[in-house]
């Protein structure tokens, strides 16, 4: 069941947003693939991935995809059951780096790189919706803290806001994990019970 569909995880860090992805994923397929995004530039960020990677199953294969993510969902969701992209967030981050730096506050050249950016999103919706396989993919709510008090963070900010909008009005089905606890903020599958076990068992009932 659900080949083809797209689902969307959303939270705050550490909401649980990756644990429930990672067993929504086991739940629906045999074979997985995870899109890591994510690039180790220090011992604290490696510390975190290998986390992510011991608590994953050991058959999944793993996909590094730290910025061509469109190419490898196309390519990949042709042979596997799901892929997990894991996160959106991070995947956005390594594309802003490559459209600006940190010392441009030009409005002009910011505006310029979230168009670049929206660009590449609305293609891997179009992509996830198209392959065979089921797709879950994992970002950030970034939009209720605190404003950042540099530009490129407000940039980053308002882009994966968008991205967001534009991954939640494309999915089939969008979870947002609050304090380990999913709500399920759209459900369009035919099926409107896939999920519902692990809802339950998050819930106590």
């Amino acid at each position: 069941m659900g080949y083809g569909s797209l689902i969307m995880v959303t939270g705050g860090a550490r909401s649980g947003k990756s644990r429930l992805a990672e067993e929504l994923a086991v739940a629906g397929s045999e074979k997985v693939v995870y899109l890591a995004t994510a690039t180790v530039g220090d011992a604290e960020m490696a510390a975190r991935v290998d986390m992510h990677r011991r608590r994953r199953p050991a058959d999944w294969q793993t996909v590094e995809a730290p910025l061509a993510v469109t190419e490898a969902v196309a390519r990949e969701g042709q042979r596997a059951g799901t892929i997990l992209l894991d996160s959106l967030g991070m995947w956005i981050s390594n594309l802003l780096s490559q459209e600006t730096t940190e010392a441009e506050d030009s409005w002009e050249k910011n505006t310029a790189a979230i168009e670049a950016i929206m660009v590449k999103v609305r293609e891997l919706a179009v992509v996830a919706r198209q392959v065979p396989a089921r797709v879950i993919i994992v970002t950030e709510e970034v939009g209720m803290g605190l404003i950042p008090p540099y530009p490129l963070g407000r940039v980053f900010r308002d882009l994966l806001g968008l991205a967001n909008q534009e991954i939640a009005r494309q999915a089939d089905q969008v979870y947002l994990v609050v304090a380990g606890l999913p709500l399920v903020l759209k459900d369009t599958k035919e099926d409107a019970t896939f999920g519902e076990e692990l809802l339950r068992k998050y819930k106590g009932n």
